[in-house]
């Protein structure tokens, strides 16, 4: 695979002996949108919680952009150009919905504690591009309304869609979403494939997502890999693996495939 921009190699990590992850081998384009799938305690999280540098790994290799992240804190992949957001929503709740957003963007600003305490022009000028960024971002995802909303009184999907943003803003490269339509309802689900595709249209951000919601995965995923125990069991084209037998067995169980064959 050419202009690779995220790949594992040998990928694992051990708990007192148990091997949650092992030999996991990916390859991601630019652009791509690929599925993360498998039943539940397969080991998906753990292999974001790998990426994003929330551990860190007992064997392999994490590269992005060719540059090995494996001994990188959360903040510095962060800068690296690789996000992530959580199963479980995690906005600054009693911020605004537009600092929340600008919040994310800090990291990019330039200024100092003196020119910040002094309330000098750099401040102003890189606090004003702060905030235009953020309001073009919330606009795309039709947020900006709700910019002077505290985000813990946003109904669950715009929760969601503001996480995302919030993320965005961090202007990475690969976006790993973790069960992002958790809990969303039907409309909420609809909306969500919605703003993924707008981001795929609008930048050459992989976006790497963790997901139960199969009429989502299938509805904009290009390419899936499946996890069971901790290891890749089938991986492509979406509606070849969704019927692969060993994919089948994984989710149902050995009976449940016998029966489909009879």
């Amino acid at each position: 695979m050419n202009n690779v921009l995220l790949e594992t190699q040998n990928l694992g990590i051990s708990f007192g002996g148990l091997e949650a992850v092992k030999n996991f081998n990916f390859k991601m384009k630019p652009n791509e949108l690929v599925g993360l799938i498998g039943p539940n305690g397969a080991g998906k999280t753990t292999v974001f919680n790998l990426l994003s540098g929330v551990y860190t790994p007992t064997n392999g290799n994490i590269l992005l952009d060719g540059e090995v992240l494996n001994k990188k804190r959360p903040d510095q992949i962060v800068q690296k150009g690789m996000v992530r957001t959580f199963q479980n929503i995690r906005l600054f709740n009693y911020m605004t919905v537009l600092d929340n957003v600008v919040a994310a963007y800090n990291f990019n600003m330039e200024y100092g504690i003196f020119q910040g305490a002094l309330r000098m022009k750099s401040y102003w000028k890189e606090e004003k591009e702060a905030k235009d960024y953020a309001l073009q971002l919330l606009s795309i995802f039709n947020l900006e309304h709700l910019k002077d909303t505290r985000a813990s009184n946003l109904p669950y999907g715009e929760q969601r869609k503001l996480e995302i943003v919030r993320a965005l803003a961090t202007d990475p490269k690969i976006l790993l979403l973790d069960e992002p339509a958790a809990g969303m309802n039907p409309r909420e689900t609809e909306e969500l494939m919605e703003t993924i595709r707008n981001i795929r249209e609008s930048s050459d951000i992989g976006i790497l997502l963790i997901e139960h919601d199969m009429k989502l995965v299938l509805g904009i995923c290009e390419r899936l890999l499946v996890l069971d125990y901790g290891e890749i069991i089938a991986e492509g084209d979406p509606k070849n693996v969704v019927n692969d037998p060993k994919v089948i067995t994984a989710y149902l169980g050995a009976e449940a495939l016998g029966s489909r064959e009879s």
